[in-house]
């Protein structure tokens, strides 16, 4: 019987849709079929008996690939090899994350990956004979595919187009923003924030399917818009129901730029976010916010690196404020101008020794662990800062003063926002 399947490709001709295409390769292969897009979003998929496992069935149910298991199959390299090869590969059963053995193939066209093609063995694997079969299906499943991506991003260029509208405040009012993403067939989202994350080189075509990748197989947050601008990838996300909403976009911000570098080996990713907001009139706000965010990162990267959001940056957000403020005034902190002094003549270190003390809270053993010294040397420094600089540090006024003045210098020399 395979030897005639092989003298005639079953899956020759028009199928219609990949639901009879799919229901086809069940036949042929005798065990479940699914098919995803490249996104490892569900298309179609075949019937199956009682004997299946949770990770199709979760597949299914959620018309996607549960997170978990996109990332366990990145973790042992299996996605990797699919990207890489048109040949069918064999998965064996990981019971951690529900999954069964099975047989994957790329649906490919040149070097651009369209889908997979997804074969659950039950009971008997499949020989040789079928994974040739499966090859096949593979070029079958292309064409639809094809045909599916020339809709999609037709679709996507006129999410991108209004997505550009709402950030630059050209739809004004909340009910007609409502109106209209409800026009797009999307479900708006009940509150939402604008995360913006910048990349050190400009997004290439490719990197940008790699992004298209990354969120929209996250379950951390929904996205409902996004846009890449030269160096730019813009998002309006909004968190689950049952999540912390700032500490959801900060999870998702991290994780983000975590797998670029682990799976792409794109790295330097900038990551912010603005406020969450409900009313729609406020996107361009929360985009404002969240490239302000991302410029105070550039300019203070070590005391900025694990802060996200607009609402995380406290005081650095009226840095610019302040500092025309001080412009205007003509001032410069005597206490300052004193340790800077004694820094260049004694080639010491005093100025950074005090702003990394009052960057860690005044904490000795924090500061000194930074700085990679004693405690006593640490502790001896500070006695002769309070000394040349005339300073009491314990006075918590004169501290702060001290922490934006220092802020304040570094905005000036590395450039105003």
């Amino acid at each position: 019987m395979v030897q005639h399947q092989y003298e005639k490709d079953p899956f020759k001709g028009t199928f219609g849709s990949l639901e009879n295409l799919v229901d086809r390769i069940s036949e042929v292969i005798k065990c479940p079929i699914t098919i995803e897009d490249a996104n490892h979003r569900l298309l179609a998929y075949s019937t199956h008996s009682d004997a299946t496992d949770s990770a199709r069935i979760a597949t299914i149910i959620g018309r996607r690939v549960p997170e978990k298991v996109i990332n366990s199959l990145w973790r042992d390299g299996i996605i990797q090899k699919l990207v890489q090869s048109d040949d069918p590969l064999r998965i064996s059963t990981i019971n951690e994350i529900g999954l069964g053995n099975r047989v994957a193939i790329s649906i490919r066209k040149n070097n651009e990956v369209l889908g997979y093609i997804w074969a659950l063995e039950i009971g008997n694997p499949l020989t040789d004979g079928d994974l040739i079969l499966l090859k096949n299906a593979a070029q079958a499943a292309k064409n639809q595919l094809l045909q599916l991506q020339i809709r999609k991003k037709k679709k996507e260029e006129g999410y991108q187009e209004f997505f550009w509208q709402l950030l630059t405040g050209h739809v004004k009012t909340h009910e007609e923003i409502k109106e209209k993403i409800e026009q797009l067939d999307i479900t708006p989202p009940p509150k939402f924030s604008v995360l913006v994350f910048k990349f050190q080189e400009e997004i290439t075509t490719k990197t940008e399917q790699q992004i298209t990748y990354m969120i929209t197989t996250t379950q951390q947050v929904k996205i409902t818009f996004h846009v890449a601008d030269r160096r730019e990838l813009i998002l309006l996300a909004s968190p689950h129901s049952f999540q912390s909403s700032e500490k959801s976009m900060s999870d998702f911000i991290e994780a983000f730029i975590s797998q670029m570098k682990k799976r792409f080996g794109i790295e330097h990713i900038i990551g912010s976010s603005g406020t969450i907001y409900e009313n729609y009139e406020k996107i361009e706000k929360s985009y404002q916010e969240a490239l302000t965010v991302t410029s105070l990162k550039g300019q203070f990267p070590d005391e900025m690196s694990e802060l996200y959001s607009y609402q995380q940056i406290g005081i650095y957000r009226y840095l610019d404020i302040i500092l025309e403020k001080k412009r205007m005034d003509n001032y410069e902190n005597p206490t300052l101008l004193k340790l800077i002094d004694y820094d260049n003549i004694h080639k010491s270190h005093m100025l950074e020794t005090l702003e990394v003390f009052l960057n860690k809270d005044s904490n000795v053993n924090d500061a000194a662990q930074a700085l990679h010294v004693h405690t006593n040397t640490l502790n001896y420094r500070l006695k002769r800062i309070s000394e040349i600089g005339e300073i009491d540090l314990k006075n918590p006024n004169q501290k702060m003063t001290l922490f934006l003045d220092i802020k304040l210098r570094k905005l000036a020399k590395n450039g105003h926002l």
